[in-house]
């Protein structure tokens, strides 16, 4: 099964400007294609990794992607999708974010060897164009009326469109003619939002090239889940890939709480599984759903590539810790991430007894439930049941001096802070 095959299994190809041309030059060359991303915050979310790894899949077969960080372009800002001008960013916050972004970037390509990935930013060359040379050289071969009959440009007609954002599909434009002069890119692939952009950057490579000149575009399809919800997103915001802002923890737990009806087709569309491991998967959740392997998988395989084998192997230790309730051996990094939604109390340094703690700390109502729960066995200190109500707190029930974790009855956790 060739590379175009592949990804229509996978059902990862939306649109083709010219399906046989391209699969013609795929089967006898390898070539440069990008996709590219503008830095709107200082991280990507999962709802921009499907073009990249579609990217890393052309080069898994030999190609060369190259991976475009908008420095320019995330100055404008991209219509696409928005009802209303988007707030203007300044340079100093987009080189902020470009830094953030590019060191996201990396782990997901190899850039060494024959066919390794080259990072560009398209700030190298729109910045140091005057107004004069992109009025004369490149918006000439653009016309207005072309640009009026893209998607993004004519549903912001009613409502307004600025002369900056109504410019913004010529600096993409500009962009796959730049790298198309510079690097021999023949091919640019990105979400189904992006057709307008990707076919006005082939409407500037035709009208600058010969009439021989072959350079390709291709969309892949908005990820919907089957409930009618929105992909990417939890109750507490989007699912970021900086560590920061969404623990590995955290980004484990959302993969591995895909449900049965989305979880194969996120399988072959964000992980590089092979075709024959999926489908024994997928035969896995509609014979044993309740051993949730697919999802295991998923959960194992992208977090992996994002965070790597360490940070998924702890996921995986928190996960296990909290399912069972032994959390005695999290360290305290471990704590941060397992328990950084729960409930909270600052103890401050004194150790206490343990029915005054459950009160202070809003566990129980009341000292006599407190006394009801510790008798009951619905109480334990860092997995361990404790039924003394006279118990106190010593320097030992800290993990690394810094947390305490009681639960009380099967699920309600709440984190000593010391």
């Amino acid at each position: 099964m060739d590379l175009l095959q592949d990804l229509t299994w996978r059902g990862i190809i939306y649109q083709q400007t010219d399906e046989e041309g391209l699969k013609d030059v795929l089967s006898k060359e390898s070539i440069s294609l990008y996709c590219g991303v503008d830095p709107t915050a200082d991280s990507m979310h999962i709802g921009h990794l499907l073009p990249f790894l579609t990217l890393r899949r052309f080069q898994q077969h030999g190609h060369r992607p190259l991976v475009l960080v908008g420095g320019a372009t995330g100055l404008i800002g991209d219509p696409s999708g928005k009802s209303e001008e988007r707030k203007l960013l300044t340079l100093e916050t987009v080189q902020d974010n470009v830094a953030g972004i590019k060191q996201q970037l990396e782990t997901i390509f190899e850039f060494e060897g024959e066919n390794g990935a080259i990072m560009v930013n398209n700030y190298d060359w729109a910045g140091k164009m005057d107004v004069v040379t992109f009025l004369r050289d490149i918006g000439k071969h653009i016309g207005v009326n072309y640009m009026l009959a893209k998607d993004t440009i004519a549903t912001r007609l009613e409502t307004g469109i600025s002369f900056t954002e109504f410019t913004y599909t010529i600096l993409q434009a500009m962009d796959f003619n730049h790298l198309y002069d510079h690097h021999n890119c023949k091919l640019q692939i990105g979400g189904s939002d992006q057709w307008g952009n990707i076919t006005s950057g082939l409407e500037l490579i035709r009208k600058t090239h010969t009439e021989d000149t072959k350079a390709f575009g291709l969309t892949i399809p908005l990820v919907t889940k089957s409930d009618g919800t929105k992909f990417g997103k939890t109750e507490s915001g989007a699912v970021w890939l900086d560590p920061e802002k969404t623990t590995p923890y955290e980004f484990y737990q959302f993969w591995i709480n895909t449900a049965d009806a989305d979880v194969v087709r996120y399988l072959k569309i964000f992980t590089f599984l092979s075709h024959e491991e999926i489908e024994q998967l997928e035969q896995s959740v509609q014979e044993e759903p309740h051993l949730r392997k697919a999802q295991k998988a998923l959960a194992e395989e992208i977090t992996r590539l994002i965070h790597g084998e360490e940070s998924l192997q702890q996921a995986i230790k928190i996960s296990q810790a909290l399912f069972s309730g032994d959390v005695k051996n999290l360290s305290a990094a471990e704590i941060k991430q397992g328990f950084k939604d729960v409930p909270s109390f600052d103890a401050g340094e004194e150790d206490g007894n343990l029915v005054d703690l459950l009160v202070a700390a809003k566990i129980s109502p009341s000292k006599r439930q407190a006394r009801e729960d510790i008798t009951n066995g619905a109480v334990t200190i860092n997995g361990e049941k404790i039924t003394d109500t006279s118990y106190v707190l010593q320097e030992n029930d800290r993990i690394e001096g810094q947390f305490t974790i009681i639960r009380r009855g099967k699920k309600k956790y709440t984190l000593i802070k010391y």
